[in-house]
Order: C-alpha cells, then structure tokens, then sequence
C-alpha cells in the first residue's frame, strides 16, 4: 500500500518536473538557450493565481488565464533582455543573465507578496477523491498527469501540422534558410521562450494546491526539472515528459522508503548514474557531425 500512494503521489510530481523540463526543451530545440528562471516562473504562475483569484476576489478562470499570460510575457521579456543580446554577440553570459532575473523575481515577489507562505483554499480537486485498489486518489493527483500528457501531445501536433509550430521547426533545422523563406527568426525564438513559461505557470498553478505557495517554491522544483530535461535527452519532448514521470516516482518511493533525509542524495546520484551510462539521456539520440 505504502508503494503504490507513493507511485500515485510520483506520478503527480513527476508531471510537473515534465512540463518544467518540457519548457526547457522547447527552448533549446529552438535556440540552443535556456531559461534558467523556469523555476522562478513557476513561482510567478502560482503567485498570480493566488493573487488575482483570492486576493483580489476574481474568478478562477480569469485568474488563471492572467497568471499564464503574465508568465507567457515574462518569458518574452527574458528572452530579449537576458538571452537575445548576449547570443547575438556569440556569448554565453545569458547562462548567469536567466539566473539573475529569475532572482530579481524572487526578490520582487518576497517584497510585494510577503515572506509568509500562503496556501490555495480547499476545493473539489484536493478534498474529492476516489479509490482504486484500496488507494485514495485526489482528483488533482490524477488530472496532473494527464494535463501534463495532454500538453506534450499538443506540442508535438502543434509543431507538425500548425503555422507557428512548422516555423519553430524550420528555425530548429537551419535559421539562415529560414529567414530566406521570410521567417521572422527572433520572433520565433521569443515565442518560443513565451511558450516555455507559458508551461511553467501551468505547472505552478497545478502544484498550488499541494504546497504552500512562496517566492522561493520554485528554486529546487527549477533545478530538478533542468535535471529532467538532461535526464531525458533534452532534444526530445517526449523523452523529457517521461523522465519526469520516472523521477517523480523514484523521489516519492525514496522518500517513502528511506525517509525524506536521503530523498536529494539518492535521486540526484541516480540522475548522475543515469547520465554516466547514458550521456545523450535515456532518450536522448547522440548528435551526427559531418566530416
């Protein structure tokens, strides 16, 4: 009994780590870049909702569709002032420029939304539940997963039968042709970054009602789903989505198991285990050069 709650509480987790690590493929698919205040986005995601919604007394579908447009446009800003600069000199420094800003956010939140945790008000999808074998299931516990599925299958059409989704394409495979088909490159590199924190405000809101809600909370959630991504083969989506689902579980079945002292050790040596046998990712495809 005890493994199976902790594979329903993993499986829920794990989706979040894969919609975070899906951000940071979409990313680095598009542009060889990757936002490092993916975490602090998620933050951001959840602080807007809380806001808009029990602050402010709006109703839950407005706030939540504020909270993935404010996030969806942090991504757009970040992308022009931490990453396009620097890339468009040859330099690297946008690795510490996404650092930063993701801390200028924390620092922002910490003093406009407080330093005292807060937590969503009870619902429908954290107090109803059903059994299965005996196990009781919140109703968010198995609609995480599923939305995070739901999400990467729409990626995946969108990028192969949309207009938008054939243009990230199309940059992924060569930029300079595709600026000659008249492709606005930047632009779709922006969308691109939108789209990535688009998902982590998802993944925010969605965690809300399991932790309380902090400037901080997304910090340790952002590396771990940067860990995912490498995990994964961050090239790929679907390879990244299941690698959170599996790093989701083996966290919840340590923590179960050995205690939540040795949860960080053992996972992240696992990951460093994984990558040492694996060092494209467990689906990761290792990169053809021409000679």
């Amino acid at each position: 009994m005890l493994i199976a709650t902790a594979i329903v509480s993993g499986l829920g987790l794990g989706s979040m780590y894969g919609l975070l690590a899906l951000g940071f493929h979409v990313t680095y698919a598009v542009s060889k870049t990757v936002n490092f205040a993916q975490g602090s986005t998620m933050m951001l995601g959840a602080v807007l909702c809380f806001t808009f919604w029990v602050t402010l007394g709006w109703p839950l579908p407005l706030a939540i569709l504020l909270a993935l447009a404010c996030c969806a446009l942090w991504g757009a800003v970040v992308e022009r002032i931490a990453v396009r600069p620097f890339v468009a000199r040859g330099s690297n420094s946008w690795l510490i420029a996404t650092v930063a800003l993701g801390i200028v956010l924390e620092n922002v939140v910490l003093f406009t939304f407080g330093k005292d945790p807060r937590g969503m008000p009870p619902g429908i999808l954290t107090t109803g539940a059903f059994s299965v074998a005996g196990i009781r299931i919140q109703y968010l516990q198995a609609l995480i997963p599923l939305i995070g599925l739901a999400l990467a299958a729409a990626l995946q059409i969108g990028f192969a039968r949309s207009r938008h989704g054939k243009a990230l394409l199309a940059v992924v495979q060569n930029k300079d042709a595709a600026r000659l088909m008249g492709i606005r490159v930047e632009r779709v590199i922006a969308i691109a970054f939108a789209l990535s924190s688009f998902l982590a405000g998802i993944a925010g809101i969605l965690v809300a009602p399991l932790f309380t809600i902090a400037s901080g909370m997304g910090t340790l959630f952002g590396i771990k789903a940067f860990a995912v991504a490498i995990l994964g083969g961050i090239e790929s989506a679907w390879g990244v989505v299941l690698a959170g689902l599996i790093y989701g579980v083996a966290e919840a079945m340590i923590t179960a198991l050995l205690g939540s002292t040795y949860t960080q050790i053992v996972t992240f040596a696992l990951v460093i285990l994984a990558l040492a046998l694996r060092p494209n990712g467990l689906f990761g495809r290792a990169e053809l050069r021409k000679v």
